[in-house]
């Protein structure tokens, strides 16, 4: 076992999430499974992994909490009470949970320290605070019979009971917390399957909402594949919403499985996010935009900037920058502080991003690759992309990766048939100087999110989700919260 400068409670945690934890406590029910560290490719620990029995009784357990009204039932000041609690015990974990995130997900222990705990304890005690405004609204109605009759209307947001979350590798704990805490806040149970290549993170959490006081059975994590528990808890018939996060394929699916039950459904998937950079464009904002914007993760962020525009005036001196700057990047583990290039979560992505480098070489286009990366474990350089057509698969699918698909244009309308020639609309940015600009082109930007001289900045504030194929529904904001309740229609005649 190869755990680096992992703490000693960390190891010790690996030691104890044995599997599933399931009405408060980890449960090795299951087929062993190993959890790989990605910078080296060895086992981390193992966790047992459920099938659909255990996935039934997963949903069974969080469907008596509902009926019992352990977590609904309380008052909404003490539901906020206990969410704000857990916001203190992820700050006063951080670096546990930070250092649990990066052995298994392969990611910079910088970000995970910053993003994925920071941000996270920002968005949970943001969305705490909607647990006591939920609120209806009275409405003046002219119902005209029976004749005389007077009306009293107005409408109710009750939690929507059981909630099925099924959350990625990239970001796990995060996105994970994306969908458990605005579901909580509205009074709902959580029943949540993690990818099967990062569950620890999710386990932390679950026992962690346990000591903040949320209680047992109302946040279960049951493990296993998509197919199989995923899958199962998707069509569930006492689930009453699903939220997803993923590829827009596993999407669909999903979707479909909510409708047979007429569950509602959320859905945040992919993205093939377009930077547009004009000719007054900031060169040294615009790259260095780029560079967070498209490496950040090694690129395994939804909303990841993977096909640039710059104006022909730009664009050579745009693509010498980012060359010039993957070459200068260090490849390490992400428990070192110092590395800037870090491993892919797996084998499987690892092959599958050098594949879309290769065929893109193979099909013409120039191939920049940053500097040498290590052998042992996941990692892919940074790689620059130019000379490519629009109509490539590396210009108009989802990497993935550490992959920068720079191509030119010659005036702002061509740009933008090029920026919305896509199924996918998760999210965007523009670069300009020009107010003007700004204003007159981001209507017309096809997406859920877009960014002025920024990129893959969010809030807890800001709804966020895609359109056309990336999605259906909004994280974050007061649209988050509401996603898990039912708006109930009040009529009363005296």
């Amino acid at each position: 076992m190869n755990q680096h400068t992992a703490s000693q409670v960390v190891q010790d945690f690996f030691t104890r999430a044995t599997g599933s934890f399931i009405d408060g406590a980890f449960l090795a029910d299951g087929q062993a499974r190993d959890v790989l560290d990605p910078s080296t490719g060895q086992p981390l620990t193992r966790v047992a992994e459920g099938d659909t029995s255990l996935a039934d009784r997963a949903v069974a357990l969080t469907r008596q909490s509902v009926e019992d009204g352990r977590w609904s039932g309380m008052t909404p000041a003490a539901r906020e009470r206990i969410l704000l609690r857990f916001a203190d015990l992820l700050e006063e974990h951080g670096e546990e949970l930070a250092q649990i995130e990066t052995l298994n997900q392969g990611k910079s222990i910088n970000i995970a320290r910053g993003v994925d705990v920071g941000f996270s304890v920002d968005f949970i005690r943001y969305m705490a605070g909607w647990t006591t405004k939920l609120e209806g609204s009275t409405r003046e109605v002219s119902i005209g019979m029976p004749e005389g009759a007077k009306f009293n209307t107005y409408t109710l947001r009750q939690p929507i009971g059981v909630v099925a979350a099924i959350v990625p590798w990239n970001f796990p704990m995060m996105i994970a917390l994306w969908k458990v805490v605005p579901a909580l806040a509205a009074g709902c149970s959580v029943v949540l399957k993690p990818a099967s290549e990062t569950p620890l993170s999710v386990l932390r959490l679950a026992e962690l909402a346990v000591e903040a006081g949320v209680p047992k059975g109302v946040f279960n994590v049951v493990l296993g594949s998509g197919a199989t528990v995923g899958t199962r808890i998707a069509e569930h018939p006492d689930v009453g919403k699903v939220t997803f996060t993923g590829s827009t394929a596993i999407g669909k699916q999903v979707g479909h499985a909510a409708v047979e039950h007429m569950a509602h459904f959320s859905l945040e998937l992919g993205g093939k996010n377009p930077m547009l950079v004009l000719e007054d464009a900031d060169i040294d904002k615009a790259v260095n935009g780029a560079l967070l914007g498209g490496l950040f993760n090694q690129g395994q962020v939804c909303a990841a900037a993977s096909r640039f525009y710059v104006h022909r005036s730009l664009h050579d001196t745009f693509c010498e920058r980012l060359a010039q700057a993957v070459d200068g990047m260090q490849a390490g583990p992400g428990m070192d502080p110092q590395a800037q290039v870090n491993p892919l979560v797996s084998k499987r992505q690892q092959a599958s991003v050098q594949g879309y480098i290769d065929r893109a070489r193979d099909q013409g286009a120039n191939v920049h690759v940053g500097n040498k990366v290590p052998s042992e474990g996941f990692y892919v350089s940074p790689t620059v992309i130019s000379g490519a057509d629009h109509d490539m698969e590396i210009a108009r699918e989802e990497v993935f990766g550490p992959v920068l698909t720079v191509i030119p244009f010659d005036d702002d309308e061509q740009a933008l048939r090029m920026v919305n020639d896509s199924e996918l609309g998760l999210a965007a940015s523009l670069w300009t100087e020009s107010l003007s600009k700004a204003m007159a082109l981001t209507p017309r930007i096809e997406a859920g999110t877009v960014w002025v001289n920024t990129h893959v900045t969010l809030d807890p504030a800001m709804p966020f989700g895609g359109l056309k194929m990336s999605g259906l529904g909004k994280e974050f904001g007061p649209e988050a919260v509401n996603a898990y309740t039912e708006l109930k229609s009040v009529c009363i005649a005296y």
